[in-house]
């Protein structure tokens, strides 16, 4: 990653935008022994490549980082089968490093945003979904349509030059509009009261 900034700066002159998209979304092995890859890349490289494009842009006088998430970071678990644990925590961890990070560079001029999207009709996913019925993608969980590299791109645009935004987090599920998170949101809005069986609930006053 600091030799592909490296590269960026010497041949450009300098590092204005990086948009983190790199993804191993597949096992390599069995059980949490093969997450290695995913967090290698999804979330590792995320890191460093933001770390380096911190310093290129400090030097550049300011810039902005895109990261690329998903919707499976957002699930308490999963209703139908599919998905993979070692992909969705490093894509956690990469909305968590948005938001973690921005506050920092804000006086540098450098702002990072990131999207979450959900089903993007690319080759591996369209086929996928093109093979099952309506009803199997019901059954299965899958979206009833998908999200166009277009329409991805065009929010990667708007993240990446609207200079009112940082440290926001744009989620987009397949099947609905791309919406922003309010900053400081807590994440958990819809919840059920937990309390020990063995003692009453608590008044609420």
């Amino acid at each position: 990653m600091r030799q592909l900034i490296n590269f960026a700066e010497t041949t450009f002159g300098g590092l204005a935008v990086l948009v983190n998209n790199a993804s191993s979304p597949h096992p390599s092995g069995e059980g949490m022994a093969g997450w290695a890859s995913s967090l290698q890349t999804d979330l590792l490289g995320t890191i460093y490549a933001t770390q380096y494009a911190i310093e290129a842009m400090r030097r550049f006088g300011g810039g902005s980082i895109v990261n690329i998430s998903s919707i499976s970071a957002l699930w308490h678990g999963r209703r139908t089968p599919g998905g993979f644990p070692g992909y969705d925590v490093a894509k956690l961890g990469v909305i968590r490093l948005t938001t973690g990070v921005a506050k920092d560079v804000v006086n540098d001029g450098i702002r990072v945003n990131c999207l979450a999207p959900g089903w993007i009709g690319t080759d591996g996913p369209r086929q996928y979904w093109e093979s099952l019925t309506p009803a199997q993608r019901v059954e299965r969980g899958v979206p009833s349509k998908l999200l166009s590299t277009e329409d991805i791109a065009e929010i990667v645009v708007r993240l990446a030059t609207d200079s009112s935004l940082n440290g926001r987090v744009v989620v987009w599920w397949s099947e609905d509009l791309p919406r922003i998170i309010e900053w400081g949101d807590r994440g958990y809005r819809t919840f059920t009261e937990f309390h020990s069986s063995e003692r009453e609930p608590p008044t609420v006053r």
